[in-house]
């Protein structure tokens, strides 16, 4: 990085002087040490077409891929990778992901956000909010950079801009919660919004220079909203269904964001409605929920939608990230349980991928939706929330089996839980594979209906007959034929993001502490170092001055942090530990 000019440091260090005095008097709250030089502005070109050095959001790039192009660090010397530098940071929940950009880390901190030097972890800036008694437990888990703005969602339900350069506040839009992290598209901020007494759930577009509300979409359906009269005669202001998951992807050439949702609120139709048969059994049931939505990034205008789960009875959310991907399509039977019979096998489409909490695989056509293929994962079991799908329509049918139509129903098991969450999965597209990591966990509840929920004791458990020491592993997807290979199993949880590099390279780290390089095409660890804590999901590559750099930050996240360490209860991790680890090969 380029060494600060001693007079522009000593006017940053009486700006924060002054803007520290601002805190104490007005509630403020930037502290620069120094200032980013040589700051060039964040373009939609440069969003489009990223440096390979850099990451600029949670996934690297639009189509949510997270592989990098860097291959410095490779199968042949990743063994070489040593300690970088380290950096602890503030206590609290962290589910959150770092940018990179032109050799500037920047990241959320609890209470606030930093601007680190990626090369060593020196501060340059450190924007600290004061935060009001009663503020969530965390902000987003994303963060957003455009033209001189780093943006997030804030635990006092306000999305923030700060300057890129300095960390000082540029705007601040309050809402009723920012549920989900932010991401630019074409100069908007666009974020999920959970309801509250006040607000609908919606999908909300910002203007990302002033922070100005352009759009909003309700993500639960109103009674004169076509698909209103799915939700039966449940009343406006109790339909809720969230999108508080991961950010959704974008295509440029469609202009087409495509976004996911959560399940209904409360989580047992017969709570929400006095009556379990009160909405369909199948897709379209309380629309939008536990859907892929394509929107038009101008107008929040829907486009098309595809419900993964209709009625849903478990909180069993489709709201984690879309992946963009063109492949051919050549499905195998053997492999893929629900085929489109009318797919012309050896096409090559454009697609939209998802995987639900519950589980199952979903491969949509980007351009209207239309059902491609889809397959229980990580097993096909019984007890699968998805009772079958009309392959010629692509309609998904509820798995009524093991829902609650009276609450003298005995304790039940649905499968899957939280098999994948909000650490996102990766895809490569040199061998037209998707990565996911997953837990082989099932939702082992029991009616109750002075529980505001409709459930309780609700916890997950690791699939009945499942062999315990493969309770988490990656699975690999072959996108043209649908045929998975689980690459690697292991008995700790794991709540890491997926990482794909060019040097053909898989990064994951789990919740024993265990931060592993793996051979892509083999599943092999060629590389492991034991961390101070909890990985979640942050792991990200970039470069400086030609240098390869491996990130991750460690950390406890919420309720998908305790749920897993109940499944393995030997594993005893240090909780709170929060740091930010970053490796590199050793200089020549």
């Amino acid at each position: 990085m380029t060494p600060m000019n001693p007079m522009i440091l000593m006017i940053s260090m009486t700006r924060s002087a002054f803007l520290l005095l601002c805190l104490v008097l007005g509630g403020l709250a930037p502290a620069a040490v120094a200032q980013v030089a040589d700051f060039a502005p964040v373009t939609n070109e440069t969003l489009l077409n990223p440096s390979p050095d850099d990451w600029l959001m949670y996934s690297r790039t639009y189509d949510n891929h997270r592989y990098s192009p860097l291959d410095q660090i490779n199968r042949q010397n990743v063994g070489q990778l040593n300690l970088a530098w380290v950096r602890g940071m503030a206590p609290g929940i962290h589910e959150h992901i770092p940018l990179v950009y032109r050799g500037v880390m920047y990241v959320a901190n609890p209470g606030g956000l930093q601007a680190l030097d990626a090369a060593t972890g020196d501060l340059i800036w450190d924007y600290q909010r004061s935060l009001p008694e009663g503020s969530g437990p965390r902000a987003g888990r994303t963060i957003t950079i455009f033209e001189d703005l780093i943006i997030y969602a804030a635990p006092d339900r306000a999305v923030v801009a700060v300057d890129a350069r300095t960390g000082e506040l540029r705007w601040e839009t309050r809402l009723a919660f920012a549920s989900s992290g932010p991401k630019v598209f074409d100069g908007k901020v666009i974020s999920g919004m959970t309801e509250n007494a006040e607000v609908r759930d919606s999908i909300l577009a910002l203007d990302a220079r002033t922070g100005r509300e352009l759009w909003r979409f309700d993500t639960a359906a109103a009674p004169d909203d076509p698909g209103g009269d799915t939700w039966g005669n449940l009343p406006v202001e109790q339909r809720s269904t969230t999108p508080w998951g991961l950010p959704g992807a974008y295509d440029p050439i469609r202009n087409l964001l495509y976004w996911g949702t959560a399940n209904p609120s409360p989580h047992v139709r017969l709570k929400r409605h006095g009556d379990a048969d009160a909405v369909p059994r199948s897709a379209p049931s309380e629309l939008y929920s536990n859907s892929t939505l394509a929107l038009d990034p101008d107008t929040g205008e829907l486009d098309w939608y595809y419900q993964h789960l209709p009625g849903d009875d478990w909180d069993a959310d489709h709201t984690q990230e879309r992946i963009l991907l063109r492949t051919r399509l050549d499905p195998n039977p053997n492999s893929v349980k629900w085929i489109d019979p009318g797919i012309p096998r050896g096409q090559e489409r454009d697609v939209v991928v998802s995987l639900g909490e519950p589980g199952g695989i979903w491969v949509n056509d980007r351009d209207d939706g239309r059902f491609l293929w889809a397959t229980p994962f990580p097993y096909d079991v019984p007890e699968f929330n998805i009772s079958r799908i009309d392959v010629e329509t692509g309609k998904t049918y509820l798995n009524w089996d093991l829902a609650i139509e009276s609450y003298d129903q005995p304790r039940q098991v649905m499968c899957f839980h939280n098999t994948k969450s909000y650490w996102p999965m990766a895809y490569h597209p040199g061998n037209n594979s998707l990565y996911i990591p997953f837990h082989d966990q099932c939702l082992d509840r029991t009616a109750n209906p002075d529980d505001p929920r409709g459930h309780g004791p609700r916890f997950g458990i690791l699939r009945p007959g499942a062999d315990p020491d493969e309770y988490a592993g990656i699975a690999r997807f072959n996108m043209e034929t649908g045929e998975m290979e689980r690459i690697y199993s292991q008995r700790a949880p794991g709540n890491g993001a997926a990482l794909l590099t060019a040097g053909d390279l898989l990064f994951w780290g789990d919740m024993n502490r265990r931060f592993r390089a793996f051979d892509a095409d083999t599943g092999e660890v060629l590389w492991e170092n034991i961390l101070g804590g909890i990985i979640q999901m942050s792991t990200i590559t970039y470069a400086v001055d030609g240098k390869q750099y491996v990130a991750v930050l460690t950390g406890d996240g919420a309720s998908g942090t305790a749920g897993p360490l109940t499944v393995v209860p030997e594993i005893n991790p240090p909780r709170g530990h929060n740091s930010i680890y970053v490796f590199a090969l050793p200089d020549r």
